[in-house]
């Protein structure tokens, strides 16, 4: 007997299976030659497929504003076609067509390729019901599309999204699966699945459990990976990152995943889907959400709030040129190890103007030594073209003859040593240094650079500051790297304001 939800699914999809119809009515009186012409230019221009094919997801009726397929969709349509043995996490912010590509659009243009490149596909969701809703939009396209139909044949044969499963006329099967629900012996006639794609199977229940993110983790690589055959095939996970404790964060660090991360904003605060959103109407739905929302919803970025720093404490500022600072210090705190799997090497520039502290750029990375080096003699070349003096340090159980060595190698190359100063003094505790300076943010004298909003170095600086707590096992390099800069920039504070010495004053030019 049907439920109440399975009669109104029921309906949603029969009034979806109308629209498609309607939307995608074609021109019976072409030519033959026509429609190959057509036929050849979709298989071989994602673009024009997307466009002619899919009207209804590309074109506004009330408004008759058209949003194309933007270059992010079309590499990651590409690369799935390019590459049959692929597994990739396409880690896309909220309202980018993440499930219309993966789930509908590129299926589909496998398809119909003149040697169709998928047999048995699996699409996996949160539930079962919510991945059997998901199969059915793909079999409303396939059962209704009249421009797909007119183009490449009759598409549907038999079974339903209601069951999950259904299957082509060209024996094509398409099946759903909840997460967790086992994937075991999936097959059509002679056919494993070869195109998996795990659709938004996070939720914030979830990420809130380690376990349960461990346990999911392992159905995904061991049940789900072990349908495919012998590996081979294209397993892809899709949604946006909701948090660094999820299956999405864990497949995209697993060795040999491809991974594709877009946001709303790049890196240089250019709106990455510019057909979609106009940059007032992506700041406008920043101010509403807020910083953190926008951060995790939008910009990939989660922000656990830990029990030392608050979102609310987070400010921005257009700041001043470089050479108007009182005093600038760039503080070091650098991992031993050179690969990507360990902490971060963070580099903060901190300047001092008046009662305010700006952070004015940061280095936040899991990289080598030498890039780590590089970047900071960049920074040191960027300070002095613009007149500005910065004193340069580094905690002094860093100073190893491999960083050393690292140092003079740049250096001999540039033609000149970076002027670096040991940081000496017996520190405390790093949780009770990060703690105490943490008042300055409550208090307001701390600002971040307005410029650097989207910055992927400033942001993941961020993550781990607003997720710094005792006993915590996450990254910390970045705030160690902050609470050193401040106390170098309240030390010659003081040292100027309060400690008059016979003699010249040290100044910042005096690192130079």
């Amino acid at each position: 007997m049907a439920t109440t939800t399975t009669i109104q699914a029921t309906k949603r999809w029969k009034e979806y299976c109308d629209n498609v119809q309607a939307q995608t009515t074609v021109n019976r009186a072409e030519s033959e030659a026509d429609r190959l012409a057509r036929v050849k230019r979709a298989r071989a221009d994602y673009a024009f497929f997307v466009d002619h094919y899919f009207p209804h997801y590309t074109t506004d009726p009330a408004t008759g504003r058209h949003t194309p397929s933007a270059p992010f969709h079309l590499a990651a349509a590409r690369k799935i076609r390019d590459n049959r043995d692929l597994k990739a996490a396409f880690i896309w912010a909220r309202g980018h067509a993440k499930s219309s590509h993966m789930d509908i659009m590129i299926p589909m243009w496998l398809k119909c390729q003149e040697t169709p490149q998928i047999n048995v596909m699996v699409l996996v969701g949160k539930s079962e019901d919510n991945a059997n809703t998901l199969l059915a939009d793909l079999q409303a396209e396939l059962q209704f599309n009249q421009r797909y139909i007119h183009d490449f044949g009759p598409q549907y044969g038999d079974g339903s999204w209601q069951d999950g499963k259904f299957v082509t006329a060209d024996g094509r099967a398409f099946f759903a699966r909840g997460r967790g629900q086992s994937p075991r012996g999936l097959r059509h006639r002679q056919h494993r699945p070869d195109y998996i794609v795990i659709d938004d199977i996070d939720d914030d229940e979830l990420c809130n459990n380690e376990a349960r993110v461990r346990k999911l983790t392992a159905w995904v690589k061991e049940a789900l990976f072990g349908a495919l055959d012998g590996g081979r095939g294209r397993f892809i996970i899709v949604g946006n990152l909701i948090s660094e404790c999820s299956v999405l964060a864990n497949i995209r660090d697993t060795d040999g995943t491809f991974v594709s991360r877009v946001n709303a904003f790049d890196k240089n605060g250019r709106v990455a889907w510019e057909s979609r959103w106009t940059p007032d109407e992506l700041r406008a739905m920043e101010r509403f959400m807020g910083y953190r929302a926008f951060q995790k919803e939008m910009m990939n970025n989660p922000l656990v709030e830990g029990a030392v720093f608050k979102h609310d404490w987070i400010r921005w500022k257009k700041l001043p040129p470089l050479d108007r600072y009182d005093l600038l210090v760039a503080y070091c705190d650098p991992s031993f190890k050179g690969s990507t799997r360990n902490d971060y090497k963070a580099i903060k520039l901190w300047g001092q103007i008046g009662t305010e502290l700006h952070q004015v750029e940061a280095f936040v990375r899991q990289c080598s030594i030498a890039e780590m080096v590089r970047w900071w003699y960049d920074l040191h070349e960027r300070l002095r073209a613009a007149g500005a003096g910065c004193l340069h340090y580094i905690e002094a159980n860093f100073l190893q003859d491999v960083i050393l060595d690292e140092f003079t190698r740049e250096g001999n190359a540039r033609g000149y040593q970076l002027p670096i100063s040991a940081d000496r003094r017996k520190k405390p505790d790093k949780f009770q240094r990060v703690e105490g300076v943490s008042p300055l943010w409550e208090r307001g004298h701390v600002y971040y650079n307005a410029d650097k909003r989207n910055d992927p170095d400033t942001l993941a600086g961020l993550q781990q500051t607003l997720a710094f707590e005792k006993g915590s096992t996450g990254h910390d390099d970045a705030p160690d790297a902050d609470e050193g800069a401040i106390y170098i920039l309240q030390k010659q504070s003081r040292t100027r304001t309060f400690a008059p010495v016979i003699g010249r004053r040290p100044t910042p030019r005096d690192s130079w």
